[in-house]
């Protein structure tokens, strides 16, 4: 991304990192603030000498476009305290896929046989893949949670190693993976979430760092759209307007569309996200309710169509 250039083996082994900090294009400028760069760079130039600066930007330049994304993130997705440690490092921030997941607990049961999703075998090589994967295979945990189907939480926790080893991540997200496997031991169910949670922020931490913002979000968005599919199912099946109420969520559609179009061109030209963009702005209008009108069943069979395209682009490999 920019100049930033990553390399993976076949089998997902993260190998070389190489960034030029300060050659990132605008819209990556716009997503740290110059405090949050300078406080990131020495670091890690110490610890690992894996950046290369050319020169620097304009002081009031970069402070003009620490702005963030075009949307804002709804506040009820937010994870309180990682917020809070996040903004005294960083102007970034994406959705928590465990607060995506809080509005499954109202929809119980879970039509879990009906929306079962296995991960790829093989690793891609392709990071914005790996992020979107990477998304939906943090969601699909507490899906599993959710159903206390712990006997599967120990090939989730090896998923999540070898995605975090081919994202540059691995240290942190072991050191998750090995509390999951714990956790599931102890059958302690709400602990189980706190390390899935922790993990997303985790890794997006750890991709900030690198430069790699763009990834953080998409494994937000992958978080999302495996949440969707998964609640239009659950509602479509059993339908009350209450239930509905908790799918029709513009605002979410809306916010990740721009963060779509705020992606660098090599991820956000590419033909599945195009399509993707333009399927969540046609959602966010059929997630808009009138006042005084009550969400049909009609328009839930259309939200799950809808999901289930973004489900297949979303997981479409770079080719």
């Amino acid at each position: 991304m920019g100049k930033t250039v990553f390399e993976t083996s076949a089998g997902g082994k993260f190998l070389a990192i190489r960034a030029r900090l300060w050659q990132l294009p605008p819209m990556k400028l716009k997503l740290l603030s110059l405090s949050a760069l300078l406080a990131v760079v020495t670091p890690v130039m110490a610890v690992e000498e894996l950046l290369e600066i050319e020169g620097a930007p304009d002081p009031a330049e970069v402070a003009a476009d620490a702005v963030g994304p075009g949307g804002e993130v709804p506040n009820d997705l937010l994870d309180d305290q990682s917020i809070r440690n996040e903004l005294t490092v960083n102007k970034f921030t994406a959705p928590s896929i465990s607060k995506l997941f809080d509005t499954l607990q109202f929809l119980m049961p879970l039509p879990i046989a009906e929306v079962e999703r296995k991960m790829p075998a093989r690793m891609s090589l392709d990071r914005a893949d790996l992020g979107i994967e990477l998304g939906f295979l943090i969601a699909d945990g507490f899906l599993m949670v959710q159903a206390e189907q712990l006997e599967d939480v120990e090939k989730m926790a090896s998923d999540l190693t070898r995605y975090g080893k081919a994202l540059g991540t691995g240290d942190r997200v072991n050191r998750h993976a090995a509390g999951l496997l714990e956790s599931a031991k102890k059958g302690d169910v709400p602990q189980l979430k706190k390390e899935l949670s922790s993990t997303q922020r985790d890794v997006e931490d750890e991709l900030v760092t690198l430069q790699d913002a763009d990834l953080a979000r998409l494994i937000s968005l992958g978080g999302w759209i495996r949440a969707l599919e998964v609640a239009t199912v659950a509602v479509d099946k059993q339908f009350s307007p209450e239930r509905a109420r908790k799918v029709m969520r513009k605002d979410i559609a809306e916010y990740y569309s721009d963060c779509i179009a705020g992606l660098e061109p090599q991820i956000s030209a590419r033909p599945n996200y195009l399509a993707m963009r333009d399927l969540l702005e046609g959602l966010s209008t059929k997630m808009a309710l009138e006042p005084g009108k009550e969400p049909t069943p009609e328009t839930i069979k259309d939200i799950r169509r809808i999901s289930a395209r973004l489900v297949e682009l979303a997981l479409q490999r770079k080719q």
